[in-house]
């Protein structure tokens, strides 16, 4: 017999390809997962935040404090939400989330500026994301060079010092040093979290099937609920222990501070752990082995870390993005859990990121049950 033939060769390429194509699922997978790659790197990811929402605070209505806010809003790095003049609401919006920067005009600005002063503009920034700061501010001191040449022709031109007319002062809250760890590591909770439930959860229908112990399981009068439920339990334990490992590492190893409430925090954990283990659960009753599970439950992950805000910022991404990433629940745990240790917020202030999380516990919950067979077929 001849070591080597093209014939057996071809044979064994040709059994192959039956396979993949019965094996339609792994073969969606196989494409689908360089189509989203491609998607999301392509489209979705920007390192360069544009539009980032902002709240103005602004005392003093003169030409002067015009021109730097119209300044501020053809730069493109601003989109100004809200305006106010009451400066608890200005810090309430920050730590809510729904601004990004806070800019106070203070009311003697054009007196200030007329006089050779530099009056200092405030600018109030949330740093829990350095990523998503760090290219605006430097547009705004670039900006502070030229903003008011137009309005300083002739005689005035003598105010247009060195480093510009106006001195542009940032106040970095919940970050102020822009140290990285404070911004990953309390997002690497739910990063491992979803990595792992979603992961072990997945396989957990499917070994049954793959080891032969579904008929034993099927023989008793265990309801779907009751089975999914008893499946998840066990893994809650196990994603608090991971929980409670990240925090301490977090704060003895990168000194990340805690300043919110820790037993909140386990309180919503539980919401987000079992929001997981529903969608491993939904994949295991999807997939037919181990190895669909293991591909669904990473089709799930990747999404997850780029569309979260975890490795991008969230507010860079195009709209459809956000969409998409807003129905994640790892999107929603990573404000929660940034806001609960950078800025201490308590439990009014994460509500409205609690609600999809719940909201998505009961649709994979109930898909998972749905999809649960009594019986082989």
């Amino acid at each position: 017999m001849p070591r080597f033939t093209f014939h057996r060769l071809w044979a064994i390429v040709l059994k192959e390809f039956i396979q993949m194509k019965r094996d339609r699922v792994t073969f969606g997978i196989m494409i689908g997962i360089p189509l989203m790659q491609l998607m999301m790197f392509g489209f979705a990811i920007n390192s360069d935040p544009r539009h980032l929402p902002a709240a103005l605070r602004v005392a003093d209505q003169g030409p002067f404090a015009r021109t730097l806010v119209q300044a501020l809003r053809t730069s493109d790095y601003f989109a100004f939400v809200h305006e106010t003049s009451d400066e608890a609401e200005a810090q309430r919006l920050l730590q809510l989330g729904d601004v990004q920067f806070v800019i106070n005009i203070p009311a003697d600005f054009t007196r200030q500026l007329l006089r050779g002063e530099r009056p200092t503009v405030l600018i109030e920034a949330d740093a829990t994301d350095p990523a998503a700061t760090g290219p605006a501010l430097a547009a705004v001191n670039a900006l502070a060079a030229t903003v008011f040449n137009r309005d300083l022709p002739g005689p005035l031109a003598r105010l247009r010092a060195k480093d510009g007319p106006v001195d542009f002062r940032v106040h970095a809250h919940y970050n102020p040093e822009n140290i990285t760890q404070f911004n990953v590591v309390p997002g690497l909770m739910g990063v491992v979290l979803t990595m792992t439930m979603v992961i072990i959860t997945a396989l957990a229908i499917t070994r049954e099937r793959e080891r032969g112990t579904m008929e034993n399981l099927l023989a008793t009068p265990v309801r779907p609920f009751e089975v999914i439920v008893g499946k998840i339990l066990p893994y809650i334990v196990v994603g608090y222990i991971q929980v409670s490992l990240i925090l301490v590492a977090a704060h003895f190893v990168f000194d990340v501070p805690m300043v919110g409430s820790l037993p909140l925090l386990y309180v919503v954990s539980l919401l987000f752990i079992a929001a997981n283990l529903a969608v491993g659960i939904t994949f295991s009753t999807l997939a037919k082995n181990q190895l669909q599970a293991v591909q669904m439950a990473f089709f799930f992950f990747l999404p997850s870390i780029l569309l979260s805000g975890f490795m991008f910022p969230f507010r860079g991404m195009p709209d459809w993005a956000q969409a998409v990433g807003s129905c994640l629940p790892n999107t929603h745990f990573l404000r929660i859990v940034r806001g609960i240790l950078l800025k201490g917020n308590g439990f009014s202030e994460i509500a409205p990121h609690l609600w999809p999380l719940l909201v998505f516990l009961v649709i994979a919950m109930t898909i998972g049950v749905k999809r649960y067979r009594q019986t082989l077929d």
